[in-house]
């Protein structure tokens, strides 16, 4: 018997278990996944800490090193890298393939919750982690721009709103925001001020420190009644800190004024960035191991009208370039 006998014979059959061959075909190919580059993805997570001013050899030693003991302790870690730069510490676990990167995330974050014991307390943050493949290139860039606000105005509205926003996006595993950073009060002190009315740094930095103290303020009460007392307390701006009394000498009052320049900046001034010769903040994305890049992208474009309306109306947010 010839194989091709029966086709031959119910030519019929044969044209609608072709066509039928032909349109599962159609929908099989259409439900593949599109990707411009082979999917290699090593189970990768990048725990981050900043300590401002530390040198790296502090950060190494007071920072890399406990948090690398707690995060050494995870199963099925398969290497830990780490570096140390001035105020910042990174460092970088490789899980084996076999590992959820989901359930290797919650082990980092118990981990790093173990050594918060053992780590500096003046450190401003927490230590953060990223679901991130270190060979991933950026898939998309947003770059906020204003002719209305500063750099540290937008940085700051890039960290708090689109930041949280886009990393709730699936596919979604790290976003960077370059460009400034956040605002900040800077107070450059004059060595020979200081001298004149023998004023220490210390003396500075505690009348700095006693300004923003944010403690309850207590009541007042007379018989039956009583008063709340509520005060703000708080200053942001550096006209809030120019009037402020650091010390007494001569029975006159030495102000902040008297020793230092204080003005309105950022906290580092020496981070900036430009899009189409403009100044900008820049939201640098990087996909999630496992995700595609395309429709992760698509899902970023989605997004966009409403990242567009939770900022402010003077703020652009455009994409530069999407890794499609």
């Amino acid at each position: 018997m010839n194989l091709s006998e029966p086709f031959i014979r119910r030519p019929v059959a044969t044209t609608l278990l072709t066509l039928g061959i032909a349109l599962a075909g159609i929908v099989a190919f259409k439900q593949l996944p599109v990707a411009p580059l082979p999917q290699v993805d090593f189970p990768t997570i990048s725990v981050s800490a900043q300590l401002p001013g530390a040198s790296p050899e502090t950060m190494a030693a007071t920072v890399a090193m406990p948090l690398e003991r707690a995060l050494g302790r995870i199963a099925g870690v398969t290497e830990i890298t780490s570096g140390s730069s001035l105020g910042s510490a990174r460092i970088t676990l490789q899980f084996e393939l076999s590992r959820n990167i989901d359930g290797a995330a919650r082990d980092v974050q118990a981990a790093i919750n173990a050594a918060m014991s053992q780590l500096p307390s003046g450190m401003p943050n927490n230590p953060t982690y990223r679901k991130v493949n270190p060979a991933d290139a950026p898939i998309m860039i947003l770059a906020l721009t204003s002719q209305a606000y500063t750099q540290g105005q937008m940085y700051d509205a890039a960290s708090t709103i689109l930041a949280q926003k886009i990393s709730q996006i699936a596919g979604i595993g790290q976003v960077t925001i370059g460009g400034s950073s956040l605002p900040a009060v800077r107070v450059e002190l004059n060595p020979s001020a200081l001298n004149k009315y023998a004023i220490t740094l210390d003396q500075v930095r505690a009348a700095l420190n006693a300004t923003n103290a944010n403690r309850p303020k207590g009541s007042v009460e007379l018989g039956e009644r009583s008063w709340q007392i509520y005060a703000n307390d708080q200053a942001r701006k550096a006209a809030e800190y120019i009037p402020l009394i650091i010390a007494y000498r001569n029975g006159a009052a030495v102000r902040l004024s008297d020793v230092a320049e204080v003005v309105d900046s950022v906290q580092d001034v020496r981070n900036s960035g430009s899009a189409n010769g403009r100044p900008s903040v820049l939201l640098i994305l990087y996909r999630q191991p496992g995700a595609n890049i395309i429709e992760t992208v698509d899902r970023v474009q989605e997004l966009l009208p409403l990242l567009r309306a939770s900022i402010p109306e003077n703020m652009a947010a455009d994409s530069l370039a999407p890794n499609r």
